[in-house]
């Protein structure tokens, strides 16, 4: 895997971690991740739609959110927010869901925090993974994590663009 060779991804043991400037202020880019209304137009890799997005923004509240792919199929997730600093950081654990809402125990847990730094009308969205163990970065990284969060955030940029 070529992530190595790219000097703002550093893998570090059982950590992930990747930068990405936008070209838009914080407070909106820090807006792209707070509500649905937003995410519904960007969230997931190229291809795939967010059908589901029920968020309760607030330390403690719950993000659901439902993935559906080119070929129909579900990919959910469940997060619970730990850490809500506007428009700074945004610290949650997310976890793989069925599509009722109920986590995936046997899958792999990350904690994610992201931080948003705004410099000259631009900001760095620094998107920290931290897994349990290596075996579970491991295997989130073999299920294609770099690739579907850099397409991820590509349509994030091309959705800031149109704001």
């Amino acid at each position: 895997m070529s992530q190595h060779n790219n000097p703002t991804t550093d893998a570090v043991e059982r950590e992930y971690v990747m930068e990405r400037v936008f070209n838009a202020p914080r407070e909106l880019v820090f807006a792209a991740f707070s509500e649905c209304k937003h995410l519904t137009h960007w969230w997931g890799p190229t291809g795939w739609t967010l059908p589901v997005c029920e968020m309760d923004f607030r330390p403690g509240g719950v993000w659901f959110y439902c993935m559906r792919g080119p070929g129909g199929e579900d990919a959910c997730g469940k997060a619970i927010y730990r850490e809500i600093v506007k428009p700074e950081r945004i610290v949650y654990t997310d976890a793989f869901a069925d599509t009722s809402g109920n986590v995936f125990t046997e899958m792999p847990q990350m904690v994610i925090t992201l931080t948003f730094t705004e410099h000259n009308g631009k900001t760095t969205l620094t998107n920290h993974v931290e897994f349990a163990s290596v075996a579970d970065k491991e295997a989130t990284l073999g299920m294609g994590m770099v690739e579907g969060l850099t397409q991820t955030l590509d349509r994030l940029e091309a959705y800031l663009a149109q704001m």
